[in-house]
């Protein structure tokens, strides 16, 4: 079959690899799943680099978001057939033609949820479920309060700024380009400003959900939380930490960081269905949907990746591992 390895960490486009592998029956309690869309994501790229290299085993194969149909299963499975649509979770392993999973990781897909929206229904929306039930945890309520969103261009960025807005929050996008400014404007509600142009000492805000990191994330905490905030940080697109320095300054402010994968592995299935079920309801009514900028075989790989570290890219890149 058709598959990508990860053999030694590195840039993906020099060190991710088409191969073909073997095909094997799936064994009790697994399914066989044949995988129809994968998506393309940071968190799907940065394992490949060594970021994380002390909990990743190599050889392993990328990927961790898409979709696919039940082509056989194990014995002992019960709960799925032969030609169910669904979503495994719980590992990578997504950029290849089959795929095994434990039918316990492998999750219903309703028929009515398009290909290009179940290919895209895990990673941000269930992320951006977490994001918004962190502060609302913290403050009790989030009506009324007023709560910053950087990389608010960014997919997950404007799913936030919906779910906000629709929580009676005062939502305020910060984007680092006026491109970026417009297409929120036009796509999410809110308030909406330059990162550039920000004149913090004006900036008020109760939370911080940050997806950057590095000196502009210290400038925001140091400047504009008021105090009792909170700061949740999802990613570092920056590449650089929080200085240490903002975070041991603001020792009345909470912090804390959101892994999408650690959440999964302690929720329990009952509450990943139920998020799940809250995806699907999004996507139905556009409030989770992405732009999908454009759909590569598998087999045009490096296409795909140069086409993901395309600064000008707009809109999410999906493999199809059949062909």
């Amino acid at each position: 079959m058709r598959s990508t390895l990860v053999s030694q960490f590195g840039d993906p486009r020099q060190v991710i690899a088409l191969v073909d592998a073997e095909r094997v029956a799936p064994g009790p309690g697994e399914v066989e799943v044949a995988l129809s869309l994968a998506a393309i994501n940071p968190s799907d790229l940065i394992p490949v680099t060594g970021a994380y290299s002390a909990r990743t085993t190599l050889p392993f194969v990328p990927g961790f978001e898409g979709f696919g149909t039940v082509a056989r299963v194990g014995a002992g499975v019960t709960s799925l057939k032969p030609g169910d649509r669904v979503i495994p979770i719980g590992a990578s392993g997504l950029w290849q033609e089959y795929l095994l999973r434990p039918a316990e990781w492998c999750f219903a897909l309703p028929d009515d949820i398009s290909d290009r929206d179940a290919a895209t229904s895990y990673v941000n929306p269930l992320t951006a479920l977490q994001l918004i039930e962190a502060p609302r945890v913290h403050f009790g309520s989030l009506e009324g309060r007023r709560v910053g969103v950087t990389a608010a261009g960014s997919a997950i960025g404007g799913m936030l700024m919906k779910l906000l807005v629709g929580e009676q929050v005062d939502a305020v996008g910060i984007v680092r380009s006026q491109r970026s400014a417009d297409r929120l404007a036009v796509e999410a509600p809110g308030r909406i400003v330059l990162g550039n142009e920000i004149r913090l000492p004006d900036l008020r805000l109760d939370a911080i959900i940050d997806a950057v990191g590095g000196p502009f994330a210290g400038d925001l905490i140091l400047r504009t939380l008021e105090p009792g905030g909170a700061f949740i940080q999802y990613g570092a697109l920056s590449g650089v930490p929080v200085p240490q320095t903002a975070i041991l300054a603001r020792s009345d402010i909470r912090f804390s960081f959101l892994w999408l994968r650690t959440w999964v592995h302690s929720a329990g299935r009952a509450a990943i269905e139920a998020a799940f079920a809250k995806s699907f309801d999004g996507l139905r009514s556009g409030l989770f949907s992405s732009r999908i900028a454009a759909v590569y075989p598998l087999s045009q790989l490096d296409a795909a990746l140069a086409h993901q570290a395309d600064a000008g890219r707009d809109g999410k890149l999906l493999l199809d591992p059949r062909c």
